[in-house]
């Protein structure tokens, strides 16, 4: 007897339809309708899950072994013996690919799954964009993130990052290191935070710097505030400043700088 016959013969024996058993294993409805008509084979771990749900043996199922279990064997299969061997997965790969690149491709479950695609959804997520625990790519949102654009709880991007610990050009988080850093602890070139760490100008509660500006205060210029105010520091002072140090410094970033004092 093929494999295909020994599924719907088991599958017709316990009373479960084609979805039930689909759901059971973790699969879809489409793949135990392509087992049971000899079209594909399960994975090896469908497979166990199979002669876990049935009682049989793997060889029997594959094989033409003699395998007769006793009834009530089978009635009284417990539905956490089965979970323990339940392992989620889901799939999905679009037919339309982008230089053999699926344009979407989801890869979760239970365990480790790499997705790869123009958009990839997966435990581990490889794409343009990049969704999941682990990413990368181009825009990437997960718990640790490296792409162009980086949001996660550990984000490096090489234009932007957005964290809990940031590290990118644009840094954004708790902790931010970059050219341009923003946080409550912030390292960079430009720096912005609470406390702000800067090699060119840095702005913050506590800022040490060649410009720095904000309560605490300390480096080669140094600017002040008065009363935990920085409406007390004109724009007029912070832009001959920097325009004074930092003569090539483009304008857009100057302006950006300026534009945080009245």
């Amino acid at each position: 007897m093929e494999f295909s016959e020994k599924m719907q013969q088991l599958r017709k024996q316990r009373g479960m339809s084609q979805e039930k058993l689909a759901e059971i294993i973790g699969v879809s409805r489409q793949a135990v309708s392509k087992w049971e008509s000899g079209q594909s084979y399960p994975e090896m771990d469908k497979m166990l899950s199979l002669s876990e749900l049935f009682n049989v043996s793997v060889d029997s199922l594959v094989k033409d072994a003699p395998n007769n279990p006793p009834p009530m064997e089978i009635t009284h299969i417990s539905k956490p013996a089965i979970d323990r061997r339940f392992m989620y997965h889901y799939e999905y790969k679009s037919k339309k690919t982008w230089f053999g690149v699926p344009l979407v491709h989801v890869n979760i479950g239970r365990g480790v799954y790499v997705a790869k695609g123009i958009i990839a959804v997966g435990n581990i997520a490889i794409g343009g964009l990049s969704i999941g625990i682990i990413t990368l790519g181009g825009l990437c949102l997960g718990a640790l993130s490296l792409g162009l654009f980086s949001f996660a709880g550990l984000a490096i991007g090489l234009l932007l990052s957005m964290g809990g610990l940031a590290v990118g050009a644009i840094a954004v988080g708790g902790l931010a290191v970059g050219i341009f850093a923003v946080g409550g602890l912030s390292v960079g070139m430009f720096s912005i935070g609470g406390c702000a760490i800067a090699s060119h100008i840095a702005i913050g509660g506590y800022a040490s710097g060649h410009i720095a500006i904000g309560d605490s205060v300390h480096g080669a210029y140094t600017l002040a505030i008065q009363d935990n105010d920085f409406s007390s520091i004109k724009a007029e002072q912070v832009e001959r400043l920097i325009r004074q140090e930092y003569p090539h410094l483009w304008n857009s970033i100057t302006a950006r700088i300026v534009s945080l004092f009245n």
